[in-house]
């Protein structure tokens, strides 16, 4: 049948099982916007505040979901607007399709007015990009993103589309089915599973390193199984969180610069570490000649590219973490590794994450928030302070449930991700974690909530400082607080209200569970204001370069400075 370009992109939205998409129009696009306006019974599209706000609410979307997350805008500054959130997302491995609209073929390369080479502007950090100059090659292209997007180690994919292309006519084939792809074969052999195996019955102090591969390739139950079998501690990092359920036995906390010092210690003491679909970022292993240097490391993950990069290992598997441990269960015999097992439980009797009950703080109110949703809610962060408390002290069972930018630390990424992730799943509770800092980065996004009556709730960590920079200049700078103090006449709640949302102030720990069952039953978004000491700090804490075995907290600081 005959269809306009715009008309062809919605047909391949449909016939990718598309639902929702978030963006924001202008001229270059509009065709795709007209051609939407029929179909807005099928596809649900957000009107964001800002395209970068619609990137985060795809990015959001499609980590909660597992599906791959849709964010359109127009030529120029509409597509450069979206850089951030494609970066967020291909940092993390999110699957995201991003559809932009450039200026006609004839005024492409001319310095037209908006027009940008947005295809080249984000190749390095995209899995792949295409600019379609013939209305022919738009349904096969667009099927080619999303293909690409969702297989293999997931990640954006940009689609830029000259006006007149969206205009123009051509035939359109829908296909006969939709093919939904599972796992992209198996890139390993029995002899490697063998060899695993071999390894893991030869150790004594195995340990188990938990990334956002083993949420992304649905790998839970699987990884349940193996922990059983194998009898050994589990860490994960701040993407594996909920892969592993946090109130077992086994579960040690997070590694890395603010992981608990269990985690830290076990693996610096273990024999064999087991690391899964994670990528040993610097964040994670601190000082790399010192990361576990007692053990050997197997090393288990989808992209080949990972092995050895940051971190010479003794052994790895390439493939779908899912599809491994499943392998590996099968074979696998019952071990126990009880005296292991005992030292790590000593530990975490001696070194349990801890803070000041006497006054406000976030851990408090993250605690309460954890106890009030029994776990259950879905929790986005933006980043600083406020998303190492969350990772910390939310207890997550489930994955697809901490939402967070990881890999690109992007201020802003949470509200958007919040709304995305509502969207998705209006009947569960969602939840984004600020800090004042990043919240004003993308508080217009409040504004989006309130027109759709997303009912969201944001809770802004109020210290009126950049927290985590400012933590770093009290430790390392000689207290000298350089463009980190926020303190200004801004008033956030009524910030909120002019957004049209319900606000509310918190000042005084009492006010902690009133506020938060206030929101949680509100039903419309909320934002809650928590004010705390701009002092307050995250710990522990592994020194830039330090061993992870070296994590400190405030005891420890005092201790040295009573020495």
């Amino acid at each position: 049948m005959k269809m306009t370009g715009a008309e062809i992109v919605v047909a391949c939205l449909l016939e990718q099982g598309v639902d929702t998409v978030f963006g924001y129009p202008g001229g270059a696009i509009l065709n795709v916007y007209d051609a939407l306006y029929k179909h807005q019974n099928e596809i649900r599209h957000i009107l964001s505040s800002h395209e970068q706000g619609a990137s985060h609410m795809a990015d959001g979307y499609a980590r909660a979901t597992g599906k791959v997350g849709v964010c359109l805008a127009t030529s120029g500054p509409g597509a450069t607007n979206l850089v951030t959130g494609i970066a967020t997302a291909y940092m993390d491995s999110v699957p995201l399709v991003a559809i932009t609209c450039n200026v006609t073929l004839p005024l492409l390369g001319k310095d037209s007015f908006q027009e940008v080479d947005i295809a080249g502007i984000s190749m390095p950090i995209t899995k792949h990009g295409y600019i379609v100059k013939n209305v022919k090659d738009l349904a096969d292209t667009i099927r080619k993103a999303f293909r690409i997007a969702s297989t293999g180690r997931p990640g954006p994919v940009l689609v830029d589309i000259p006006k007149d292309v969206t205009g123009a006519v051509a035939d359109y084939v829908p296909l006969s089915h939709t093919r939904r792809l599972v796992g992209d074969g198996r890139r390993y052999s029995d002899s490697d599973i063998d060899q695993v195996i071999e390894m893991i019955q030869a150790s004594r102090r195995p340990f188990l390193y938990v990334g956002g591969g083993a949420v992304i390739s649905g790998a839970s139950e699987e990884l349940k199984k193996f922990v059983e079998l194998v009898d050994a501690p589990v860490c994960d990092t701040l993407m594996g969180k909920g892969a592993y359920d946090g109130h077992e036995s086994h579960y040690t906390g997070m590694i890395g610069m603010h992981g608990t010092k269990t985690s830290n210690l076990g693996v610096s003491k273990c024999d064999l570490l087991i690391a899964m679909g994670a990528r040993f970022t610097d964040r994670v292993i601190g000082n790399p000649q010192k990361f576990a240097e007692n053990a050997k490391i197997i090393h288990i993950d989808i992209d080949p590219a990972e092995i050895n990069k940051n971190i010479k290992v003794d052994f790895s598997v390439i493939g779908n973490l899912r599809d491994v441990l499943h392998d590996l269960n099968q074979k696998l015999t019952p071990m126990r590794h009880e005296e292991w097992m005992k030292q790590i439980a000593e530990m975490k009797a001696k070194y349990p994450l801890f803070y000041d009950k006497s006054k406000l703080t976030c851990p408090m109110v993250i605690e309460k928030l954890d106890e009030l949703t029994k776990g259950d809610a879905i929790i986005t962060t933006d980043v600083g302070q406020h998303q190492m408390w969350a990772a910390q002290y939310y207890t997550f069972s489930r994955p697809r449930t901490l939402l967070t930018s990881g890999g690109l630390g992007t201020m802003g990424y949470g509200l958007g991700a919040a709304i995305g992730a509502k969207v998705a799943f209006p009947k569960r509770q969602v939840i984004n974690i600020a800090g004042d800092g990043c919240f004003r980065m993308n508080m217009n996004e409040l504004a989006t909530a309130s027109r759709y009556n997303i009912p969201i709730i944001e809770i802004v960590i109020d210290n009126r400082v950049l927290g985590m920079v400012r933590q770093w200049q009290t430790l390392f700078y000689g207290e000298r607080y350089s463009a980190t103090v926020i303190e200004d006449k801004v008033d956030y709640c009524k910030v909120a209200e002019g957004l049209g949302c319900l606000a509310i102030r918190v000042t005084d720990p009492s006010e902690v569970e009133p506020a938060l069952k206030k929101a949680l039953s509100a039903g419309v978004p909320t934002v809650i204001d928590v004010v705390i000491n701009e002092d307050e700090k995250v710990f522990p804490m592994v020194s830039p370069g330090a061993p992870i075995e070296k994590a400190f907290d405030a005891s420890d600081l005092e201790s040295a400075g009573a020495r």
